[in-house]
C-alpha cells in the first residue's frame, strides 16, 4: 500500500505542477504561443509522466503491490478524467494534431510547432520519471529503477496484429473524439476517458494501447525485443491510419485535400429553380458546395435563388 500511495503522490504532484506551468505561461506570453506550444509541452508532460508511472503499477504491481486489474483500470479512468479537465484544450497527441490539419482547423505552422512542443514535452516527462524512480521513494520504484535499463516492450504480439489493433483503437477513438467536439465537456471528457479505460483492457495485454505516437515513442520505443521500424509500423503507422479513416468516415472526404464527398450523397432539402437563376447565385452555390455538413449549403443556396429570381420578375 505504501506503494501505490508514492504513486499517487506522483500522480498529484506532477498534475500540480504542470497546472502551475499552464497559469504562469498563460500569463506571460501570448494567446498564440500559449495554446499552440506552452500548454502542448505542459500536456504532453503531464500525460507522459503519469503514463510511465502507471505502467510501473500495471507490469509491477500485480506481483509486488498485489494490485488487481479493477484498481488499475480505475487508475487510467481517473487519470483520463483529470487530463480531460486540466488539459485546457491541448491534445498532447500528434494524431489529434493532425486530424485538426487534416480537417483544415488548423494551419502547416502551428501544426508543426504542436508536434514540435508533444515531444519536448514527452521527453522532459521521461527525465522527470527517471530521476523519481533513481530516489526509490518505494519498492516499486526500486524495482523500476533496477529493470529500467532493460525495460520490457509493450508490443507483446506480431507486428502485423499490433498494427491492426492500434490501428482500431486509434480508428474508434478519434471517431468518437470528432463526434464529441461540440458536445459539453461534463459529458466528452468522462466518455473519452471510459473509451480509454476499455481500450486499455480489451488491447492493453497486446499492445498497451497508446494510440498516441509521441507517447509510445517515449514509452516503449526504447526498449529491446522489436527494431525502431518495426515500432514505428505499430505504434505511428497503426494510428495515424486509423485517424485517417475516422476522419474520411465522419466528414465523407479529407477537408483538407479535397472537397468532394466520397462517401455520402446528401439530397438537398430544396427543389433546384427550373429558370435562370439571378445574377451571383451560382458563385454562392459553389462556395457552399464542400463535403460533410458543407454540402448543406447546397439547398440554402439554391432556395436563396428561387426567391432572388422571383424578385427579379
Amino acid at each position: 500500500m505504501a506503494g501505490l500511495n508514492v504513486s499517487l503522490s506522483f500522480f498529484f504532484a506532477t498534475c500540480a505542477l504542470c497546472q502551475a506551468a499552464r497559469r504562469a505561461s498563460r500569463a506571460l506570453l501570448s494567446a498564440g504561443a500559449y495554446a499552440s506550444f506552452a500548454r502542448e509541452v505542459a500536456a504532453a508532460a503531464q500525460l507522459a509522466a503519469c503514463c510511465l508511472e502507471m505502467q510501473v503499477l500495471m507490469e509491477i504491481g500485480p506481483w509486488a503491490g498485489g494490485f488487481g486489474p479493477d484498481l488499475l483500470l480505475t487508475l487510467v479512468f481517473l487519470l483520463f478524467l483529470v487530463h480531460g479537465a486540466t488539459f485546457d484544450g491541448a491534445s498532447a497527441n500528434p494524431s489529434v494534431a493532425l486530424q485538426d490539419f487534416l480537417m483544415a482547423e488548423a494551419s502547416l505552422s502551428s501544426t508543426l510547432l504542436k508536434l514540435a512542443a508533444q515531444g519536448l514535452g514527452m521527453q522532459a516527462a521521461h527525465a522527470l520519471a527517471w530521476r523519481c524512480w533513481a530516489w526509490e521513494l518505494s519498492e516499486l520504484h526500486l524495482v523500476q529503477s533496477l529493470m529500467a535499463a532493460h525495460c520490457s516492450s509493450a508490443l507483446r504480439t506480431s507486428v502485423p496484429q499490433g498494427t491492426l489493433v492500434e490501428g482500431t483503437c486509434a480508428f474508434f477513438f478519434h471517431l468518437a473524439l470528432l463526434r464529441l467536439q461540440h458536445s459539453a465537456p461534463g459529458y466528452r471528457v468522462p466518455t473519452l476517458a471510459l473509451l480509454v479505460t476499455v481500450m486499455t483492457y480489451v488491447a492493453g495485454p497486446s499492445t498497451s494501447a497508446f494510440v498516441n505516437p509521441a507517447l509510445a515513442a517515449s514509452v516503449t520505443f526504447r526498449c529491446s525485443g522489436h527494431s525502431w521500424l518495426e515500432y514505428a509500423q505499430v505504434y505511428w503507422l497503426g494510428p495515424l491510419t486509423g485517424m485517417v479513416l475516422a476522419v474520411l468516415l465522419h466528414e465523407g472526404c479529407l477537408p483538407r485535400l479535397f472537397q468532394r464527398n466520397l462517401l455520402y450523397r446528401q439530397k438537398s432539402k430544396f427543389r433546384t429553380p427550373k429558370g435562370k437563376l439571378a445574377p451571383g447565385s451560382e458563385d454562392r452555390r459553389a462556395l457552399a458546395a464542400g463535403c460533410g455538413g458543407q454540402e448543406l449549403g447546397r439547398g440554402r443556396a439554391a432556395a436563396a435563388g428561387l426567391l432572388l429570381s422571383r424578385l427579379a420578375r
